[in-house]
């Protein structure tokens, strides 16, 4: 194996460690939050996206880059959560083809009821990550990789 393959293997091998910790992280969060506020991850995340909106709502462009889903995976999720009564759509009055999407007040008030479970949860699952040797030098690097807006 020359230099190259070297470096090749060795952000493999990161990519690797990098989606293990992802993984045990996303199946600890998803059977609490299914088990205490009967959402999924997903569900979970694009509700919390917009929250963190200034004014609650998102185009539905913007909601499936904020979670990383597809135009038609964003749209199927939303239809979903539109049904439980949680998200609303509303036109954009300055763009007949713009969609808003929006928690409503029953959506609101689930996600706040989430939050401590979905919070409690990541970090048990981070405090036991750090704990396996491959693992801990990505849970130290968490606090690093804050952006601000």
């Amino acid at each position: 194996m020359g230099i190259r393959d070297d470096a090749v293997e060795i952000r493999s091998q990161g990519w690797r460690t990098l989606a293990a910790l992802h993984g045990l992280i996303e199946s600890e969060l998803e059977r609490a939050l299914q088990a205490q506020a009967k959402l999924s991850v997903v569900e979970y995340t694009v509700m919390d996206a917009l929250s963190r909106q200034d004014g609650w709502h998102m185009r539905m462009q913007q909601l499936a880059r904020a979670t990383a889903l597809s135009a038609s995976a964003t749209t199927r999720l939303v239809n979903r959560l539109e049904d439980r009564g949680l998200l609303t759509r509303i036109l954009c009055a300055d763009d007949r083809r713009g969609i808003y999407t929006e928690l409503t007040p029953a959506g609101r008030e689930l996600l706040e009821e989430a939050r401590p479970v979905h919070d409690a949860t990541l970090e048990r699952a981070l405090s036991g990550a750090q704990q396996v040797p491959e693992l801990a030098p990505l849970v130290a690097a968490l606090p690093l990789l804050h952006v601000k807006a």
